[in-house]
């Protein structure tokens, strides 16, 4: 056993900032799955949809917050206090970038929603439900399911890549009118940004994951 792994032995069981990331997870969760089924339904249902993600957003931006408070007050954590703001502040950043996607959507009055952006909503839902696996795993410090969760959205980032890229492509080829041009790539350069921000913190899951191994 590890000296730090004797330590962790010692240190009383969380019960500040694990709730915190489980429940930043689940409100991410929610909110992906929120936004696929935005993207899939009927135009005039979309704004109910697109509310339900601000409100998501914001709760997510409000625990973000609570959990910064709780380092500030409390001597002992579950690992470094770096990692801890790391991690809720990198699923901050994937909320932001999907809430993104919705606003640039009601913005620019997307009409037509395109199989690229449904494909990257469905995407960025898997990478969230991985991320909801990783922070779960992090609890017992389960290290083999925390590196195939983070294993599997570091796939889905790049399958997001190759999506966005394509997408570009056939929209400059097929697409003549400026302002289509510049609203879908908008759209799906938000998408794409909330897959890179879930590798962030599958980045951050790993990291943690090796320096309690």
């Amino acid at each position: 056993m590890s000296l730090n792994n004797i330590f962790q032995f010692f240190v009383p069981k969380d019960k500040k900032f694990f709730p915190l990331f489980e429940q930043a997870s689940a409100n991410l969760i929610l909110l992906a799955e929120t936004l696929h089924e935005a993207v899939n339904a009927p135009k005039g249902e979309r704004e109910n949809y697109f509310k339900k993600i601000d409100e998501l957003e914001a709760n997510i931006e409000e625990i973000t917050h609570k959990t910064n408070i709780e380092l500030s007050k409390n001597f002992i954590t579950p690992f470094d206090r770096e990692d801890i703001h790391a991690l809720i502040k990198s699923m901050d950043n994937v909320a932001d970038f999907m809430q993104g996607a919705t606003s640039r959507m009601r913005l620019y009055q997307v009409e037509k929603i395109t199989k690229s952006i449904r494909k990257l909503t469905e995407i960025n839902l898997e990478a969230c439900q991985l991320i909801g696996v990783g922070i779960k795993e992090l609890k017992d410090m389960n290290h083999k399911a925390i590196k195939d969760a983070c294993k599997r959205i570091n796939k889905l980032e790049s399958k997001a890549d190759v999506v966005f890229d394509k997408a570009v492509a056939d929209i400059f080829e097929n697409e003549s009118d400026a302002k289509s041009i510049i609203k879908y790539k908008e759209v799906l350069s938000a998408l794409e940004s909330a897959s890179d921000k879930c590798k962030s913190v599958s980045n951050v899951m790993e990291q943690i994951s090796v320096k309690h191994s």
